[in-house]
């Protein structure tokens, strides 16, 4: 079947882009793995011997790098959970979850794996890159997305350490700026991050949530 120009484009754009290039020459999964690296080191996120979950991580790019930076495999490291819906491929040292997180079996299978590798200890960060399929339409896209947001943040609510850090992907629209105060109840200070790798027309931000109380 004929490809149709938008997506012919959209390939174009794709293997031209930049980010692209260079994760493919660098060794990561994906492009995303800059946006991360950029809030990272404006922001001092990840730390040896943190205790990581990776929400929606798939091909696994951002657990590529939490994973070296938290040292990961050495004796004083830090573990980290890496989820998604689709099938990850293995990262060294990584525990990796397939299944759907809406879905309270699944939710239930990840707590169980971070108690089982964590112990009584809480996680230092949750991060969520997690995203509904986009059929364009703000109005559909937007609702379904924020869904998956606000899992996240209960997730984190409940799995986080006091003072422990939260990185989510938000679609700018309906609802933003009520979920920014509802974040402000529970940490001490939101942010909103838009790394130069998320594309520029994109609605695409990140809300970084630091100092859960």
């Amino acid at each position: 079947m004929a490809r149709s120009k938008s997506s012919s484009r959209w390939l174009q754009e794709h293997f031209d882009d930049e980010y692209v290039k260079k994760a493919q020459s660098e060794g990561y999964r994906s492009r995303a793995v800059y946006k991360l690296i950029e809030i990272d080191k404006k922001d001092k996120l990840l730390h040896h011997g943190m205790k990581v979950v990776d929400l929606g991580a798939a091909p696994g790019g951002w657990s590529q790098i939490v994973a070296k930076k938290v040292g990961v495999g050495t004796k004083t490291g830090g573990i980290v959970v890496a989820m998604d819906i689709l099938q990850i491929d293995p990262i060294s040292g990584v525990t990796v979850l397939q299944g759907d997180f809406r879905e309270d079996s699944v939710l239930e299978q990840l707590q169980s794996i971070v108690g089982e590798q964590m112990g009584e200890s809480k996680l230092d960060l949750v991060l969520s890159d997690m995203a509904p399929n986009l059929s364009g339409i703000s109005e559909v896209d937007i609702p379904k997305t924020m869904l998956l947001v606000e899992m996240a943040h209960e997730f984190a609510k409940d799995n986080l350490k006091q003072g422990g850090n939260l990185l989510m992907k938000v679609f700018q629209g309906e609802g933003f700026d009520q979920l920014i105060k509802t974040l402000q109840q529970d940490f001490s200070l939101v942010i909103t991050r838009k790394p130069k790798a998320s594309r520029g027309r994109s609605r695409e931000v990140y809300l970084l949530a630091k100092g859960f109380r």
